[in-house]
């Protein structure tokens, strides 16, 4: 239960996090496989993620639906959430953002791609789903099974996956990690315009994406020393311990 429980302390953090940092506003949703069983994810009912509390917190399974109880009023693009835990085993957290700096990405032929050290968490290739290549014109909101797994194909081992003329959807192996790679493919796409307007852009390297990653997972870019300091940021660095 006590991992449980920090596990609800840093995803409503991660809510608040990601409000802050501009990534969602009234709309998107962060979530986090159960510590416990990996046939179920938490994530928030549907409420702005500023406003998000551990009482929020509904046990979702990989149908998308409440685990338990009588449902409340859930978000209805958790089918994205649902379809990729389903299909990427090595996947514990989920960001769906509508951050408009990315938007450009999805719309046109010019790629997403890491310009900065810190960027290189978004990795090399960053797919593009269109949603009308397999279901036609819709609201453009994932609100079915179906179109979560179609999603999640797409984004197949890839660490996000843009939406055309949506957002993005954001995935790693923790919540940190996961908030993270978020806020920094949002600062990247920022740089990356800019760099565009003053001429060719060199990217970060295959060999450079490797190595930067390989420090991250080794703690040697200060993935705690960067999560306590989002986390005061936001006014919630006691969340992960119940309080």
């Amino acid at each position: 239960m006590a991992g449980l429980e920090q596990q609800i302390g840093e995803l409503v953090a991660s809510n608040r996090i990601l409000a802050h940092e501009g990534v969602v506003d009234g709309y998107g949703h962060v979530s986090a496989r159960h510590p416990d069983r990996s046939d179920r994810f938490l994530m928030s009912r549907s409420r702005s993620p500023e406003l998000v509390e551990r009482g929020d917190i509904v046990e979702h399974d990989l149908a998308g639906e409440a685990a338990s109880g009588k449902p409340p009023s859930l978000y209805a693009e958790r089918f994205i959430h649902a379809a990729i835990y389903a299909a990427r085993a090595d996947v514990n957290a989920i960001v769906h953002t509508h951050a408009y700096e990315l938007i450009p990405y999805g719309v046109t032929a010019v790629p997403l791609r890491p310009i900065f050290h810190a960027a290189a968490r978004i990795g090399g290739a960053v797919p593009v789903w269109d949603i009308n290549d397999e279901f036609g014109d819709t609201n453009m909101l994932v609100t079915n099974l179906g179109q979560g797994h179609s999603l999640a194909r797409k984004l197949d081992r890839s660490r996000m996956v843009l939406m055309r003329g949506h957002g993005a959807t954001i995935v790693s192996s923790s919540l940190p990690r996961a908030v993270m790679t978020a806020i920094y493919a949002q600062v990247n796409a920022r740089v990356q315009l800019f760099a565009m307007q003053l001429g060719p852009v060199k990217y970060l390297t295959d060999g450079e994406l490797a190595r930067a990653g390989d420090l991250e997972g080794k703690g040697t870019l200060g993935l705690d020393r960067n999560w306590e300091y989002l986390k005061h940021r936001a006014g919630c660095g006691g969340l992960s311990h119940g309080t």
